[in-house]
C-alpha cells in the first residue's frame, strides 16, 4: 500500500458508537528483507487483550428499511451484468508481466481492463473467493473471485478518501474472466440512507453469505473489521456521483451495485501503526479452513525500510451464515484463539494453513520483487536464488492481500501499482497490476 495512503487521515461513519511475549523473549532486530526467524507466541494476558474484538450489529430494522427502499440484487445477477474484461497473460504488458513472481511461477494471471490498469485513483488491495465461501468451490451456479479496492488519498478529491468498491469477476470461464463493480457502504437515518463506508480493504474474507474486510486505519469507533452479506446486495436506481439518497432514487458513486454494512467488530482503543505495543492495525485479514474449525487470520503491516516487528493473530468463526461470523462470549467479545510476532518486515498480507503461516513483504520500491515467508515456530524460509536484486526476493512486485483455496490447493494474491516511472503517483502510468494464483505446495519446496 502506498505510503500516502496509509499515512492519510480518513473521515470515517461509524456503524455504533515493544511488544513483550510473556516469557520475556523478543526476537532479535534484524537488517530489513533478513530472515526474521521463528514466530513467537504471545501469551500473556495483557497482550491478548489488545487483540480483543467487540461485535456490533446493525439492527435487523434498519436492514430491512434499507432494503424495502432499494432493488435486490444477487451475486448471479450481478456477474451476469458485468461490464469489464479481464485479459488473459498473454495479452498483458510486459510491465504487468514483471510483476508476477519470478518463483515459483504463477499457475493463473489476469490483468484489468485498460481503465482499471492505469488508473491512479483507485488501487487493488485484497481478494478472495467463492472456495472459501463454501467450501465446495462456488456460490450458488457460480465461480466467483472478489477483489477489494480502496480510493487513494494521494489523489483528489479529499471527499473521497477512504472509498472502497468491490470487483465481483465472474470466474466460471478461466478464459474469460469478467467483472462488475459494487461499492461498499454503511446505513444511516434507521436505514433510510446510506454513506462512504471508509476502508483500506487491505483484506477480505468470504465466509458463508458473508464478506469480512479491515476498516481504515484512524476508523473513529475503532472499527477493526466491517461486515457485509451477500443476502444485502442493492441495487442503485440514479447513476450520480453521489452517495446515498438524491433526487429521484438512490446513488452508488456512479455504480450499479451497493452493499451495506450489517456489523463491525471493534478494537477497545486505536489501533497505532507505528508501534506493535499498542493496539494493532489490521493490515489484512484472510480465510483459514485447514482448522478443525474455520478462522481468520490477521496481521499488521510496518515498513519493509525498517525492523518494527508484526503481529500475526486468529480469531474462531461462528457456523456459516450465523447472524454475524465471529464466535463471541455471552459479552459479544471476540479474543485472539492465537497470537504470534515476528520480524518478517512489510507484510501486506498473509495466510495461514495447517499450523504453517505465509506472510509477503512486499517491499516498496521501482522493480523490486517481493519476499514470500513460511513461517512457523521452529524458523522461516523463503524461496531463494531466482535471479532477483536479492536471492530470496522472488514473490511477485509491491503485493497485497491473499486468499487460499484449500479444495484446489491455489494461493490468490494481486500486485497494486499504476504509478509513475519515479514511483509516485502522477501521470503516465505504468500498469503492473495483476491477479493471479500459484499452487501452495510451491511455497513449501
Amino acid at each position: 500500500m502506498t505510503r500516502a495512503l496509509r499515512c492519510a487521515a480518513t473521515a470515517l461513519l461509524a456503524l455504533g458508537a515493544a511488544l513483550l511475549p510473556a516469557t520475556g523473549t523478543q526476537a532479535a532486530p534484524h537488517a530489513p528483507g533478513g530472515n526474521p526467524g521463528p514466530l513467537v507466541p504471545l501469551t500473556s494476558a495483557a497482550e491478548r487483550a489488545k487483540l480483543t474484538l467487540t461485535e456490533h450489529r446493525v439492527s435487523p430494522h434498519t436492514l430491512s428499511t434499507l432494503d424495502g427502499l432499494l432493488p435486490h440484487a444477487s451475486v448471479h445477477s450481478v456477474l451476469n451484468s458485468a461490464n469489464h474484461r479481464m485479459r488473459n497473460a498473454a495479452d498483458c504488458a510486459h510491465t504487468e508481466v514483471a510483476a508476477l513472481p519470478l518463483a515459483p511461477k504463477a499457475a493463473a494471471a489476469y490483468c484489468w481492463d485498460h481503465g482499471d490498469a492505469t488508473t491512479q485513483d483507485w488501487l487493488p488491495q485484497s481478494v478472495t473467493t467463492s472456495d472459501g465461501a463454501t467450501g465446495n468451490g462456488t456460490w450458488g451456479p457460480d465461480k466467483v473471485i472478489l477483489s477489494g479496492w480502496t480510493h487513494n488519498a494521494a489523489k483528489g478529491p479529499a471527499r473521497d478518501a477512504g472509498l472502497a468498491r468491490v470487483a465481483f469477476v465472474n470466474a466460471n470461464n478461466p478464459k474469460a474472466l469478467s467483472y462488475r463493480w459494487a461499492l461498499l457502504a454503511v446505513p444511516t437515518d434507521g436505514g433510510h440512507n446510506f454513506a462512504k463506508l471508509g476502508s483500506h480493504l487491505g483484506g477480505m474474507a468470504w465466509y458463508g453469505d458473508k464478506l469480512i474486510v479491515t476498516a481504515s486505519n484512524g476508523d473513529a469507533h475503532h472499527n477493526a473489521l466491517y461486515v457485509f452479506s451477500m443476502k444485502h446486495l442493492l441495487r442503485a436506481t440514479v447513476n450520480n456521483p453521489a452517495i446515498g439518497k438524491v433526487s429521484g432514487g438512490y446513488a452508488a458513486h456512479g455504480l450499479q451495485y451497493v452493499m451495506p454494512a450489517i456489523g463491525s467488530y471493534r478494537l477497545n482503543s486505536a489501533c497505532d501503526s507505528s508501534t506493535s505495543r499498542g493496539a494493532p492495525c489490521f493490515a489484512s485479514v484472510s480465510l483459514d479452513r485447514s482448522g478443525s474449525r474455520p478462522s481468520i487470520v490477521a496481521n499488521e503491516w510496518f515498513s519493509s525500510g525498517g525492523n518494527q516487528p508484526a503481529r500475526l493473530f486468529r480469531y474462531r468463526l461462528a457456523a456459516p451464515n450465523s447472524a454475524a461470523p465471529l464466535a463471541t462470549d455471552g459479552k459479544g467479545h471476540a479474543p485472539a484463539a492465537e497470537a504470534y510476532r515476528t520480524a518478517a518486515v512489510g507484510l501486506q498480507g498473509a495466510v495461514a494453513h495447517q499450523g504453517v503461516w505465509y506472510a509477503a513483504d512486499a517491499r516498496g520500491g521501482r522493480g523490486q520483487h517481493g519476499i514470500m515467508w513460511r513461517l512457523t515456530t521452529h524458523g522461516a524460509t523463503s524461496a531463494h536464488d531466482c535471479g532477483s536484486d536479492r536471492p530470496q526476493a522472488c514473490w511477485a512486485q509491491h503485493s497485497e492481500g491473499m486468499a487460499l483455496s484449500g479444495r484446489t490447493g491455489q494461493l490468490w494474491s494481486l500486485t497494486e501499482w499504476a504509478a509513475a516511472a519515479d514511483a509516485k503517483w502522477h501521470p503516465p502510468a505504468i500498469p503492473e497490476r495483476v491477479l493471479f494464483s500459484v499452487p501452495l505446495t510451491s511455497l513449501d519446496n
